[in-house]
């Protein structure tokens, strides 16, 4: 326990706010508009419970438990349908861990308007971040499937929030060819760079591709090691700080 405090004390110091005690806010922002069926529901939210439980995704979120991540999960769909799933909650055990995944697994799917209402979720997002001062990093995950149809467009809403202190990153589920699956979805690289022009931002910023929702869970559990990499590799850097000899 104390080597992790000295772990995470040289952190904060390198990241120059050591006041903090979070490493990371991450909201994670799941679409529930009326292009997604219960069938696909389902899929996303045991997507997200499976990617958390896999041992690569618990392994990051374990690294350092004297500096936690927090995380918050809510749902979206038309400008007055955001719904928090998970309130920020501290990962600081397997057992917290644990009972964020049993709540996704047993959310069942409650009714909202069918819009895509994805500037407003944005802007839902940064605000529960805003909610975070303390964390050394604030990350907004946002799922979609499509593109926004109501509402601010994301691109104004990006401009308004962009002040250098959060990113946001993306997971697009969409389909190779529209002949495979549902004609409603667009086409994933048509989507994708929708994603990316308009809505991702910050430092490191990147889409995530789904093909459809039952490969969401692979998407969610990639997506989630790439964002807590960072993380690792700032503990790792801590590390060897502490072994160093002092001079």
């Amino acid at each position: 326990m104390i080597r992790a405090w000295i772990m995470a004390a040289v952190l904060m110091a390198c990241a120059g706010t050591a006041t903090a005690n979070c490493r990371q806010a991450l909201v994670l922002a799941l679409d529930v508009s009326g292009s997604v069926d219960a069938r696909e529901y389902h899929l996303q939210m045991g997507g997200v419970a499976a990617a958390l439980d896999s041992a690569e995704v618990r392994n990051r979120l374990m690294a350092m438990p004297a500096a936690p991540v927090r995380l918050a999960i809510f749902e979206w769909s038309g400008a007055a349908d955001q719904a928090i799933i998970v309130p920020w909650t501290e990962i600081d055990s397997e057992v917290t861990l644990d009972g964020v995944i049993a709540k996704l697994r047993s959310t069942e799917r409650r009714e909202a308007t069918p819009a895509t209402a994805l500037g407003v979720a944005v802007k839902e997002g940064h605000r529960l971040l805003n909610q975070q001062p303390d964390c050394l990093k604030k990350t907004l995950d946002i799922s979609g499937d499509g593109k926004s149809n109501l509402g601010p467009r994301p691109r104004d809403i990006r401009m308004q929030i962009d002040d250098g202190n959060i990113t946001v990153n993306a997971l697009v589920i969409g389909v190779d060819d529209p002949q495979m699956g549902d004609i409603r979805q667009a086409e994933i690289a048509e989507l994708s760079s929708y994603f990316r022009a308009d809505v991702i931002m910050g430092p490191d910023a990147f889409v995530q591709t789904a093909i459809g929702f039952p490969d969401y869970a692979r998407a969610m559990k990639e997506k989630l090691i790439r964002e807590l990499e960072g993380l690792v590799f700032s503990e790792l850097k801590a590390e060897a700080l502490i072994a160093s000899p002092l001079r």
